[in-house]
């Protein structure tokens, strides 16, 4: 089967095949280049940049009994798909499409946990797509913090306000999304703003939470105009985080940017190296994309997952809400450096494949080494794994299916804690299995029918609408009831 995949460039459009080939369990596994390609003729405006993936393949159990991987908190890809989607009318490009992502992007009625950074979960159930196999589900929930609990903050907002900015999507939206944040804010959180165009500088100074209308002066007085010198603006952010740390406390910076960075280092390498440089402040790093058109995803998603922190993208005034309010407890991390690694039982299972996280893969000898940076986990956060199961011939469901060892450090330390956990086959169809699971299969299945994946066997997008809507009872912001909306207008474009 080949895919043909359309790139705008110069009014012109290229095909771009994607061959096949097979992994040893005879199921085929597929590459694409992201770089601006859309599916099915979608496309996506000129300028915008995503990072190349490669769909993980089946893996024989009796070859590698095990899998690792870091955590993936982020949630742009989700509202990047609905802005092609919803704002544009067009399929989004390959590389938007991150299924992790997708699905740790909605709230998840796992049990509250009040007392460990993290807490496991899991369970096997019948796969709704390829019959046969099965569909193992890893939930992790970060501890609750009341708010009245939470510990100060000390944030930075770095805002991009180069000329690239300007457009009501941009900085405008952004600005929004600063002003509601405040009602967040307590008399010993503190907050400061650095900008950078051209030159960086300090728009506000560390500032009492408890002074909004100075805060609101600031905020709105920023404007937009010039070049992007996006390194000196992130030296200039670390530096004011770490004169103004709080020991014990929330320190954070929060990048806003179309990530066009075009003065000083501005490849992905060179600004990789910088976060990670300084990440060693202790300093952790929030990034939000904005807008369309140059807007360089690759970038962005990458400085987050290097710096210590998560990536969101906001496409409209609900989803600064949801990032800057409802969501706000992200932004305080109870566990860094997460890791999963999963050892496969050959009496239970023949081979195994990672639903999405591609650019989370760890090496084995990773989960062990505390110098090994991976993702993060905040304060009532849910983080959801999926792996499609080949299941042996023969199985013993006396024994565990699964071993989940679990690594994670708590925010201010250098060493990590394990936890362990096992998983067995209970023989679940299903239907009978949680609605977390349920609800995330469709997810799932949406993603990979947006990516034409080799693996989505009998996905069809009626069947991914029935399982969300039989999987929708828990939906206290309605994301759910906007999922099947996003649904239909892939059908339809597709």
């Amino acid at each position: 089967m080949k895919k043909s995949l359309f790139l705008l460039a110069t009014a012109l459009f290229f095909l771009n095949g994607c061959s096949d080939n097979y992994s040893e369990v005879g199921y085929p596994s597929s590459s694409y280049d992201n770089n601006g390609l859309g599916i099915n003729g979608g496309i996506t405006e000129p300028g915008e940049q995503y990072n190349e993936t490669e769909e993980n393949a089946f893996i024989s159990v009796e070859d590698e009994p095990i899998s690792t991987f870091s955590i993936d908190a982020d949630g742009a890809s989700y509202s990047n798909i609905r802005r092609h989607l919803s704002g544009q009318n067009i399929l989004p490009p390959l590389g938007a499409v991150r299924i992790e992502e997708m699905i740790n992007y909605f709230p998840l009625d796992y049990e509250k946990n009040y007392n460990e950074p993290v807490v496991l979960n899991g369970e096997i159930a019948d796969c709704p797509w390829t019959e046969g196999n099965k569909l193992l589900r890893i939930g992790m929930q970060g501890k609750e913090i009341p708010k009245e609990e939470l510990p100060p903050s000390n944030l930075v907002f770095l805002i991009d306000v180069s000329g690239s900015m300007s457009a009501q999507n941009k900085l405008p939206l952004l600005k929004e999304g600063m002003l509601a944040l405040l009602g967040e804010l307590e008399e010993n959180d503190r907050i400061s703003i650095v900008t950078y165009a051209q030159n960086p500088g300090v728009a506000l100074e560390s500032t009492s939470g408890s002074e909004k209308q100075k805060i609101t002066n600031a905020i709105n007085a920023l404007n937009s105009g010039g070049s992007t010198n996006g390194e000196g603006g992130i030296r200039d952010a670390y530096r004011i985080a770490s004169e103004n740390f709080i020991e014990g406390g929330n320190n954070r910076i929060i990048l806003g940017t179309d990530g066009d960075f075009n003065v000083g280092i501005s490849s992905q390498d060179e600004l990789i190296e910088l976060i990670e440089e300084m990440r060693e402040t202790g300093v952790f790093l929030t990034v939000v994309g904005l807008g369309t058109g140059n807007y360089q995803e690759g970038k962005m998603e990458q400085m987050a997952n290097h710096g210590n922190g998560t990536f969101e993208y906001i496409d409209n005034y609900d989803q600064a809400l949801k990032v800057f309010v409802h969501e706000y407890n992200k932004f305080y991390a109870v566990a860094k450096d997460v890791k999963v690694q999963i050892e496969f039982k050959p009496e239970n299972v023949k081979a195994y494949r990672l639903i999405g996280y591609e650019n989370r893969l760890l090496e084995t000898e990773d989960f062990e080494d505390d110098k090994k940076d991976a993702g993060e986990l905040s304060a009532g956060q849910n983080i959801t794994a999926f792996y499609e199961i080949i299941p042996a011939d023969i199985q013993d469901r006396a024994q565990p299916a699964i071993e989940i060892d679990f690594r994670y450090k708590e925010p201010d330390a250098d060493e990590s804690i394990l936890l362990s956990k096992q998983i067995f086959d209970e023989a679940l169809k299903f239907n009978e299995a949680s609605e977390a699971l349920r609800f995330c299969a469709g997810v799932a299945g949406f993603g990979m029918l947006l990516i034409e994946s080799n693996y989505a066997g009998t996905t069809g997008f009626e069947k991914v609408k029935s399982w969300v809507i039989n999987a929708s009872s828990f939906d206290p912001h309605g994301y759910r009831t906007e999922l099947l909306d996003l649904i239909d207008l892939a059908e339809s474009l597709k």
